[in-house]
């Protein structure tokens, strides 16, 4: 169709294009490129009061999510959509719904009374707000996976036929450049979910090489389930997984609030670092463990009103150099923390559980700790095993006692300093 001046739609569509094209190369997120694509769509004359991009995503908490716009918005309104939401009568009865499933155009007049008002639940609603008329169309993907985008205007009469017709001529260019957006954020999703944000973002900055990494000077924090080789022997599978889920939330949110990051899942275990560039590493670690201990007496709390076996858990903070890199073999590599620093920390939590301490802490991060040190108290000086030499080891002073009969190299506890 020749391009015409008249400012009808082949001029619009150009436009669009032109500006998918050459213009839209410097926005990374589909947040930012769906209300552009909007805006220039209505600054050409489409009659445009309202469209949303719905898409599926690989989240381990959602399942999908949708970009709002309408007219005069700052930002495009972001809602995330978890596994429940599926299943409530808001989407079973929602033209999005159908779209995915495969329908091809769901267009509803909104003029019109009756029709399908009592199927769609948004259409009463778009109706309240003073809309005519709206339509959902699929979009397509490389992958052959489907999404929705819905349009509504305001305008009398609706919209044209010609102009649909248009609109879904300009969505497969749309996918196009959304699929690029979307799949680098599901990208970026993974592999924060898989290694850890720090981690996740030097991968797609492009540390990938083996042996890559960098000396980082951090507190480390190794937690660890107590007596959970017991449990396992006397809990379905199902419960079990369960239990640690649940444990993990608990250290994994303490970590996530005081501005750590978990590295490893070590079968029950978690180590989790927290980088001295962020400032008082020390104090946030603490805090993190602390926080895990009163969210675990919480939680016995509950499992003891159901009867459950209370659970209980051990950290050891630890304050020193680790290398954080890529360790592997040459097509399977591990983005990690190594180093005797974290080796000291490991042999520092299997202490604590012989000891019966909720929380131990090295020499050396009880010097990083500044005025929490009047909350710390010497235990003696103990040999780890497989670690040279001996080192001085501090709990706090609202701890739990340690256990009878254990044997220590400094038999009386001392104040620190």
């Amino acid at each position: 169709m020749p391009i015409a001046d008249s400012g009808r739609w082949p001029r619009r569509r150009s436009r669009a294009i032109d500006w998918l094209v050459h213009e839209s190369v410097q926005l990374r997120f589909v947040d930012d490129l769906f209300p552009r694509v909007c805006e220039r769509l209505c600054a050409d004359g489409l009659p445009l009061d309202r469209a949303v991009l719905s898409l599926h995503t690989l989240h381990p908490q959602f399942v999908g999510a949708s970009v709002e716009w309408r007219p005069g918005m700052a930002r495009a309104e972001i809602r995330l959509y978890d596994r429940e939401s599926l299943a409530t009568p808001a989407y079973l009865a929602s033209p999005v719904r159908e779209i995915f499933e495969g329908a091809e155009r769901i267009r509803e007049r909104l003029e019109v009374s009756g029709g399908a008002e009592g199927r769609y639940g948004i259409v009463a609603d778009l109706r309240a707000e003073g809309f005519s008329d709206y339509v959902a169309l699929p979009m397509r993907f490389s992958d052959g996976k489907r999404y929705a985008t819905s349009w509504a205007t305001r305008r009398p009469g609706g919209f044209r036929d010609e102009e649909l017709a248009e609109l879904e001529e300009l969505l497969p260019l749309l996918a196009m450049a959304v699929e690029i957006r979307l799949n680098r954020r599901i990208a970026r999703i993974l592999l924060e979910t898989y290694v850890g944000e720090r981690a996740g973002l030097r991968i797609l900055e492009g540390a990938i090489a083996r042996g890559s990494g960098e000396v980082v000077h951090a507190a480390i924090c190794f937690t660890d389930l107590r007596g959970f080789t017991q449990l396992a022997q006397k809990m379905s599978l199902d419960r079990l997984l369960a239990l640690l889920d649940r444990y993990f939330d608990i250290v994994g949110e303490a970590v996530r609030a005081h501005g750590g990051e978990i590295l490893k899942f070590v079968g029950d275990g978690v180590l989790a670092v927290f980088p001295l560039e962020s400032g008082d590493a020390c104090g946030r670690a603490l805090a993190a463990a602390l926080a895990a201990c009163a969210a675990i007496r919480r939680w016995n709390e509950e499992r003891q009103a159901a009867g459950e076996p209370p659970v209980g858990i051990g950290s050891a903070l630890h304050l020193g150099d680790v290398l954080w890199g890529n360790i592997g073999t040459a097509t399977r590599l591990d983005f990690t923390v190594v180093g005797p620093a974290v080796n000291v920390a490991h042999r520092l939590e299997e202490l604590a559980k012989r000891l019966g301490y909720e929380i131990l802490v090295s020499e050396a991060f009880a010097a990083g700790c500044d005025a929490r040190s009047a909350r710390l108290h010497r235990l003696g000086t103990y040999v780890l095993r497989d670690i040279a030499g001996s080192i001085a080891v501090y709990t706090l002073t609202d701890c739990l006692a340690p256990a009878a009969g254990i044997a220590t190299t400094s038999s009386t506890p001392a104040a620190a300093s």
